[in-house]
């Protein structure tokens, strides 16, 4: 427990100082988190360690001063950072809850058709780039290309989500299509994921697992929305005569809980059926004190996640000093310049919108996080991918996540700036 709390006081601080930093820089906060992640992850200070790497400061001070012996230290860090992992896992499910909360199901229903070419654009454009250039330019086999191919796709909803949220643009036309897209991607991002890791394995595509995987995303969100709106009613109700103290928060979190492990247990991500809760509870009466209660919860456990992001990364594949890293760093080159390029015009896909601000849903779309990492930690274990590769996939991932945040900025900046020079035009 101490390792646990020691833990937790040294993400909280690094969360907040970065946080406070990044704002006084004007740049989003989640962005200060990162880097404070970085400062104290396996990059830097080595304050926390993960699954993987060899123990960590805190581990190793509290180890000494109770005398551990090798055996109970290694223990004691295993169980240290399974814990705090599981709670940056937590923390993600509790921000997309909010965000679900935070957002309007009319207005994604009614932009769903362009958030779903913008997600199939975002998959099928990095995908077909990235793999040919591999294989043609570097002379990558095809199936370690093609695995490269698929890290592209991949999108971090929770990175975006929590940058729109801060910058006040989650309800606007632009968020609502990107918080859309975003949630597509993840589903897309599934499914390629099992296609290629079926590829690896056999050598060929199981049909009936991506045929699988479609239709039970399909159902689960389109039932879960629908389920919601004519339970919904009765949740109200429920809660109305409940007279114990937060009767609201715990009964929301059960329905948010229980669609992530649903989402879960037919092969999707839990953070899906946790922004379901809150598509569906955002339907009704109690969304606005839902919302400020939810709140509390969200500043305690959301910042572990982005904080613990930053810790994992680790940099010493960016140091061109060292023989093994510099092939990386030249395929890293290219993988970015598609990362982006592959992103950014997705916004050119959306249509029948005069004056929204394309830019800034292509740079939404940019940040692979998490996400990203999945597929390379995949990738390296299944033996995929060379060294090499792998780490241009871990260097994408890393400037991918740390440009999003102040690019997302300037985007929406640019877009209030032409909005108020339009608006002078007119009043003249």
């Amino acid at each position: 427990m101490s390792s646990i709390l020691l833990s937790l006081v040294v993400i909280y601080l690094a969360a907040k100082l970065g946080g406070e930093l990044c704002t006084r820089l004007k740049l989003p906060p989640v962005l200060g988190e990162l880097i404070g992640g970085v400062v104290i992850g396996v990059s830097a200070l080595h304050l926390l360690g993960f699954s993987g790497t060899e123990g960590s400061v805190i581990t190793d001070l509290l180890g000494a001063t109770a005398h551990l012996s090798p055996e109970s230290l290694n223990s004691l860090f295993q169980n240290q950072s399974e814990v705090i992992a599981n709670l940056a896992e937590l923390g993600v499910i509790i921000l997309l809850f909010e965000i679900g909360l935070e957002s309007d199901l009319k207005e994604l229903l009614r932009v769903g058709s362009q958030a779903t070419l913008v997600a199939v654009v975002g998959v099928i454009v990095p995908f077909v780039l990235g793999t040919i250039g591999l294989m043609s330019i570097f002379g990558i086999p095809a199936i370690p290309a093609i695995f490269a191919g698929a890290a592209l796709t991949a999108k971090s909803i929770g990175i975006t989500a929590k940058v729109l949220s801060e910058l006040g643009q989650l309800q606007s036309k632009e968020g609502q299509i990107i918080i859309g897209a975003a949630v597509m991607d993840d589903i897309l991002g599934i499914i390629v994921l099992a296609v290629v890791a079926s590829l690896a394995k056999t050598g060929k595509i199981e049909l009936s697992h991506i045929f699988y995987l479609i239709i039970s995303a399909a159902v689960f969100l389109i039932g879960a929305i629908l389920l919601g709106r004519f339970l919904n009613p009765l949740f109200v109700a429920l809660i109305d005569r409940m007279q114990t103290r937060g009767q609201l928060l715990i009964s929301a979190l059960v329905i948010a809980f229980v669609l992530s492990v649903l989402a879960s247990l037919i092969q999707l991500e839990a953070i899906l059926g946790a922004f379901a809760a809150g598509l569906i509870l955002a339907e009704t009466d109690k969304r606005e004190a839902l919302s400020l209660q939810v709140k509390p919860i969200s500043d305690m456990l959301v910042p572990i996640f982005f904080v613990i992001i930053g810790a994992r990364t680790d940099l010493s594949v960016l140091n061109p000093f060292l023989p093994e890293n510099r092939e990386g760093l030249v395929i890293a080159a290219f993988l970015l310049v598609v990362a982006i390029l592959g992103k950014v015009v997705t916004g050119l896909s959306v249509f029948g919108q005069p004056g929204i601000n394309r830019w800034a849903i292509g740079v939404g779309m940019i940040p692979r996080g998490e996400v990203g990492l999945v597929f390379a930690a995949f990738g390296s274990a299944s033996g995929i991918l060379p060294r090499s590769l792998n780490a241009a996939i871990i260097v994408m991932v890393i400037f991918t996540t740390f440009l999003a945040p102040p690019l997302l900025r300037v985007a929406f900046g640019q877009s209030k700036s032409v909005s108020k020079a339009v608006e002078q035009l007119e009043t003249y």
